[in-house]
């Protein structure tokens, strides 16, 4: 054997190895970059966290309701967990945790108690395409809410829902996102028999980056878009904040206010996002 062949076969193992690398490496700069959640607004995330990649995304959530015969606070702590099947494609599991809700009567001043777990839903993101010009970054999540809480706070049946997800690179730093999307739930008939009903779903959201780490946002979200009979439009105004405290660690808030009598009157959040 020449020495030239036996040098190019000693550089094989090395090439090899480079070969083996650079994916891995080129991987790990797409998904290693700063933190992006899907918190705190109702506008999703088109982004998935990458193959092997796990998000852990939790809060404390105040609200407050009023009615014409009811005030009403509750407390809960919604959470979701994401893990990354692929770079396109990821499993998420949610759920808005322990819930405690505080009842008034206006009129005799009566106070109740309600106390428990909320339901679980599963679902997968699909990261359809990156954003490039005016191209969005698009992505789609169809996800099932399932009867799995305490029996007081327990929806009905297994709700689906399919939401699309665009976002939009602006100058400025800021960022455009919109997400429409469709959603079923059961309902009570006169007769005490149960329906599914349809729903629409959408909300626009502007994020500005002030610096690297901190993140301005406002919203207009419109989590339930319905027919009176079946419980009418909510609609809310957002305003919110996030920090990175590291590339995998992120805090945020945000403040929420109804914009109809549907809606909850308002609500806060503070949430911690941390990715593994």
């Amino acid at each position: 054997m020449s020495r030239s062949r036996a040098r190019s076969l000693s550089r094989l193992p090395l090439c090899l190895a480079l070969l083996a690398w650079l994916p891995a490496h080129a991987q790990e700069s797409s998904f290693d970059g700063p933190l992006k959640t899907d918190r705190p607004d109702f506008v999703e995330s088109s982004e998935s966290v990458g193959k092997g990649r796990f998000h852990l995304e939790t809060s404390f959530l105040v609200e407050r309701e009023r009615s014409g015969e009811e005030r009403e606070r509750s407390y809960s702590t919604p959470t979701m967990l994401r893990f990354g099947l692929s770079d396109a494609l990821e499993l998420r599991i949610e759920s808005e945790g322990r819930i405690v809700q505080h009842t008034r009567d206006k009129e005799s001043g009566e106070r109740s108690t309600t106390a428990g777990y909320a339901d679980s839903s599963i679902g997968v993101l699909w990261h359809v395409m990156d954003g490039e010009g005016r191209r969005p970054s698009l992505g789609v999540l169809f996800d099932a809410s399932l009867p799995t809480g305490s029996n007081a706070l327990r929806g009905k049946g297994v709700r689906p829902s399919l939401r699309v997800v665009g976002e939009w690179e602006l100058p400025g730093g800021m960022e455009l996102g919109m997400m429409p999307g469709i959603a079923f739930r059961h309902e009570e008939e006169n007769d005490r028999s149960t329906a599914r009903h349809a729903y629409g779903l959408f909300g626009i959201v502007l994020d500005k980056a002030f610096t690297e780490r901190f993140h301005g946002l406002a919203e207009i979200s419109l989590p339930r878009i319905a027919h009176v009979r079946h419980g009418g439009t909510q609609a809310t105004f957002d305003i919110g904040a996030t920090y990175l405290l590291s590339k995998d660690c992120q805090l945020d808030t945000l403040f929420s206010r109804g914009l109809n009598h549907r809606t909850p009157y308002a609500s806060w959040t503070v949430g911690l996002s941390i990715r593994l």
